[in-house]
């Protein structure tokens, strides 16, 4: 964003009007970025700058949080969606690194057509800026209305039977709402949690940005698939046309 403010700038002192107007554009459209960000992660610009996102003295050891985890296979994650009536898609930046969206919809086509009700909760800042989980399911042609925001999916979350979560950690973290020395305390998230059956795809059990266990994966009703996203989408459609 300092970058375009400084072509604008520049477009004055050289008397260059593609410059200034160009610069102003961007800068502008950064800034109404930011101000996106600040209010989705409910943090100030003044802390978002300046702040800082690390765990505390508090922060609880990794292999406490995590041994409870219960990790599956495909076809065991399989046997789950072959009965659920409604499946929402959390999609993180995982799914962006490893390009999986276009096999996230062909899964979601084919738990579809086995007639499950497939939606993608879409979290503000997912990904690396605004609106980078909707540029990607777009790419992929899936359906705008199939794309919630997640003041909307929250309050329906406990009528999923299985909700997938697709590379996204920080903003899945239940920490956000239960500790309030917790670098994330108050960041509005998807409360995936409060689903039937949650099923998380990582590659490992590596923190999120914030650098914080995420509580979620060991939770009793939380089931990991370690895995590159694209590899998992494939097996898990693979293995539910088998059944």
């Amino acid at each position: 964003m300092d970058t375009d403010w400084a072509a604008a700038a520049t477009g004055f002192v050289i008397d260059n009007n593609v410059l200034i107007i160009a610069g102003s554009l961007v800068g502008a459209s950064g800034i109404i970025l930011t101000k996106i960000m600040c209010k989705a992660m409910n943090r100030s610009l003044t802390n978002v700058l300046f702040g800082t996102m690390e765990p505390t003295s508090a922060t609880p050891d990794a292999d406490e949080v995590y041994k409870t985890v219960k990790a599956v296979s495909a076809e065991e994650i399989a046997l789950l969606l072959e009965n659920a009536r409604r499946v929402v898609i959390v999609p993180g930046y995982g799914m962006a690194v490893s390009r999986s969206q276009h096999a996230v919809r062909d899964l979601a086509n084919l738990l579809e057509a086995r007639g499950a009700a497939v939606e993608y909760a879409i979290h503000p800042v997912a990904g690396r800026m605004p609106g980078h989980m909707n540029v990607l399911l777009a790419e992929a042609n899936v359906p705008y209305d199939k794309l919630v925001e997640m003041d909307h999916i929250n309050p329906t979350m406990e009528t999923v039977y299985v909700a997938i979560v697709i590379g996204a950690n920080d903003v899945v973290n239940p920490v956000a709402r239960t500790d309030p020395g917790s670098p994330i305390a108050g960041m509005p998230i998807i409360d995936v949690n409060r689903a039937r059956t949650v099923v998380v795809i990582k590659r490992s059990l590596s923190p999120g940005f914030a650098g914080i266990p995420n509580p979620l994966f060991a939770a009793a009703n939380t089931l990991m698939f370690f895995n590159d996203g694209k590899k998992a989408m494939l097996e898990l459609t693979s293995a539910v046309k088998e059944l």
